[in-house]
């Protein structure tokens, strides 16, 4: 593992040529679909609605150039990766400066049973699940169903739980960066509702946050919710092995892997997460081993929505009705 992080080194380089055209090529399209969809919506012609379509996926672009700035791989400078990273924030209803230390403790322990929490996706182990009582089964139940992770869940998270981000509020620069991202959204919102109308604002960057939103959230589940992951208790958890073989290699068509900006490389991002995402098919070139590892197709990503708890005796995520718990 050391050996493969010292050969990784040359790819962690960001190109700030190559940043600026990535950001362009996903805002420009982004901003001309907004536009477009909203002129057609004003003039009656509904059809206008399915641009919202493309609209979030470029969005979703653009959260994820944001999650590149916040690991500080986008761009060479901190300070420019920072900005970039807070104004994309507000187009994403992300409290940036929250959700980059919240997703760095993601980062540092990822797959370790003892550090759940902030950051996961909620995950309980057959053992704990059946120490529950009948209400908090149901409660997890419900919790763990496609309709609310990514149904009512990703329009949750960034419309409410955003606004107040919970876990690490008791840090004033973090409050504070938080209420700024949500005024700064806010004066966004209330000049763009001035401009164009509150129905056809609503009509057409609603449908784009949460086809982003979804999409995201989707993304973020099937890196690290599948049959084999890999999750350990804090005495055996090692970050490097944990990195690879806990985070998936989601292998996506071209198209796809471009609006999801390579994130479906995770496994190598969790392993060296300082290499920019236009690095990361380079990488797999490079080191062709890396795509055997942990890589999920579309239909057998499908397949993990029906993963529920971890079974620490076979070591893999297992369905509440593997673990005999229907």
């Amino acid at each position: 593992m050391p050996g493969l992080l010292k050969a990784l080194t040359p790819f962690r380089a960001a190109n700030n040529k190559r940043g600026a055209i990535e950001l362009a090529i996903t805002a420009v399209p982004l901003i001309a679909l907004w536009i477009a969809a909203l002129v057609l919506v004003r003039e009656g012609m509904w059809l206008g609605l399915l641009l919202t379509v493309p609209a979030g996926a470029f969005l979703l672009r653009l959260f994820l150039i944001q999650h590149d700035c916040g690991h500080g791989s986008f761009f060479r400078r901190r300070m420019v990766n920072t900005w970039v990273g807070r104004i994309i924030g507000v187009l994403t209803l992300t409290p940036y400066e929250f959700w980059r230390r919240s997703h760095a403790h993601h980062h540092a322990s990822t797959g370790n049973l003892d550090k759940r929490g902030l950051g996961d996706v909620d995950t309980l182990t057959v053992a704990e699940y059946r120490k529950l009582g009948a209400w908090a089964r149901r409660r997890y139940r419900m919790y763990r169903s496609p309709v609310v992770l990514f149904g009512l869940g990703p329009a949750f998270q960034f419309l409410l739980r955003h606004r107040v981000p919970a876990g690490l509020m008791g840090d004033r620069r973090l409050w504070l960066s938080a209420m700024a991202t949500n005024g700064a959204i806010a004066l966004l919102a209330i000049g763009m509702i001035w401009l164009v109308g509150l129905w056809p604002f609503l009509l057409v960057h609603l449908p784009i946050t949460l086809i982003a939103a979804t999409i995201g959230v989707w993304l973020f589940y099937i890196q690290h919710q599948f049959e084999e992951t890999v999750w350990e208790g804090s005495e055996r958890w090692g970050f490097h092995h944990a990195a690879l073989y806990g985070s998936s290699y989601y292998d996506l068509p071209p198209v796809l892997r471009w609006f999801s900006a390579n994130i479906g490389v995770h496994h190598v991002h969790h392993l060296c997460s300082t290499i920019p995402f236009y690095r990361m098919q380079s990488v797999l070139r490079a080191f062709p081993e890396l795509q055997s590892v942990g890589r999920l197709g579309i239909r057998q990503s499908l397949g993990a929505i029906r993963l529920t708890l971890w079974d620490e005796e076979a070591r893999r995520l297992v369905s509440f009705k593997d673990a005999r718990l229907a």
